[in-house]
């Protein structure tokens, strides 16, 4: 006799399992503690077999005719295939297609190609795929997913007015496809096919003040600027020591050696140990903040948690304060373009030397891209003329002309 749901549900447990059959070799086993397994009973080259379909009431007694009867038509084909190792085959398939999905094989990726870039990047270049393409292609095997799909997907970001994010996330889904192609889960960069499907990002600069009459107004203003010490004291440092934003608001006073007149750090963004000579004036700010935090960590803390550093905001907000807008004028950031412009442009330093104190990657004859000892003393000399000259600049002094070819 067939079952009927009212039989499935009215089974109760005994001290032995025992069985109630259905139809066409399916029967739901009930077990002493309650549980009631369907069972689908078959021969396979002559040998009788089981195939688990599920469990009561999660399986129906309608869904589990109709997987027996996926069984049965397996067992029809000529040749008949075996349903339990179909199963396993399509389980198989199904964990190879996870296991190699894009969203797997970025997180690896980031795990591995990435791991010698500073956490900001990392996350930052994490969260666009997570937000812009894991949604919709994530899941799929990294060999399944097509140009097209990709390019929809980078449609939507450039819909939004932001053009600079697709190409961020297009180079970075290229990234981890050639990674797939190199540890044989994806045959081909389908990336490459997008060349040019994007239209060019406008380039913007950092906002700066190369023009030395604007920069002594800045300078002045500076000086003028009424926040909190720490504020204070690391807007008049960032023209001086030209440094990255986030080098400057996390500085650490035991990095800091103010009788010798350095600062030696390791850089977060090319992972290379750097040295900033400290001019006379840079010193005087540093001893004159010292008594606040040299205490704790960080030279410039935190307002609200003084054992983590000032806010990465905080120099961009200072600067907006006393009314400049940071979009087209100055940054944080903007004093590094700064100095490179008059130091060269005014002070006739050999840009070599104030590439090397900018702390980037300039090859040399000897294939070195970076020594923080290079050009040591006249960097040092160089700080010093810096430091001076913008003295002179803040004070109204006359203006050193261009240098002449």
């Amino acid at each position: 006799m067939a079952l009927t749901d009212v039989s499935i549900r009215n089974a109760k447990p005994r001290d032995n399992a025992y069985k109630l059959y259905d139809e066409g070799g399916l029967f739901i086993q009930v077990t002493p503690s309650g549980g009631k397994w369907w069972r689908f009973k078959y021969r396979f080259d002559a040998k009788e077999k089981l195939l688990s379909l599920g469990t009561y009431p999660e399986v129906s007694l309608s869904d589990a005719r109709g997987r027996r009867d996926d069984a049965r038509k397996l067992l029809a084909q000529d040749p008949a295939i075996d349903p339990s190792a179909n199963r396993k085959a399509q389980k198989s398939s199904r964990s190879e297609s996870s296991a190699n999905s894009f969203e797997v094989i970025t997180r690896e990726w980031l795990g591995t190609h990435m791991s010698d870039k500073s956490t900001s990047h990392q996350d930052r270049t994490l969260r666009r795929l997570e937000v812009h393409l894991f949604p919709w292609i994530g899941k799929q095997p990294i060999s399944d997913i097509t140009a097209p799909a990709i390019l929809e997907c980078l449609k939507r970001v450039q819909n939004q007015n932001k053009l600079e994010t697709a190409h961020r996330t297009l180079q970075a889904a290229g990234q981890v496809f050639r990674f797939a192609v190199q540890t044989g889960r994806a045959v081909r960069d389908v990336t490459a096919d997008l060349r040019g499907a994007l239209p060019s990002p406008q380039i913007k600069h950092m906002a700066s003040i190369t023009d030395p009459k604007e920069v002594s107004e800045l300078l002045r203003a500076v000086d003028g600027f009424t926040g909190t010490l720490t504020v204070q004291t690391a807007l008049r440092l960032a023209p001086l020591l030209f440094v990255r934003p986030g080098e400057l608001r996390t500085a650490r006073w035991a990095d800091i050696d103010l009788e010798a007149g350095e600062w030696r750090y390791r850089v977060s963004k090319t992972k290379t140990d750097h040295l900033v000579p400290l001019s006379h004036q840079a010193i005087a700010l540093l001893k004159d903040i010292q008594p606040l935090s040299g205490h704790g960590e960080f030279v410039f803390m935190g307002g609200h948690d003084p054992k983590k550093p000032m806010s990465e905001a905080a120099i961009n907000a200072a600067l907006k304060r006393m009314g400049y807008d940071t979009q087209t004028q100055i940054t944080g950031h903007g004093f590094r373009a700064m100095a490179r412009t008059l130091l060269h442009e005014r002070l006739n330093i050999d840009p070599h030397i104030i590439e090397h104190q900018l702390a980037h990657k300039v090859p040399d004859a000897l294939g070195n891209a970076y020594n923080r000892t290079r050009f040591i003393e006249q960097r040092k000399q160089m700080m010093q003329e810096w430091a001076d000259y913008l003295d002179e600049l803040k004070a109204g002094a006359k203006v050193i002309p261009l240098k002449t070819a």
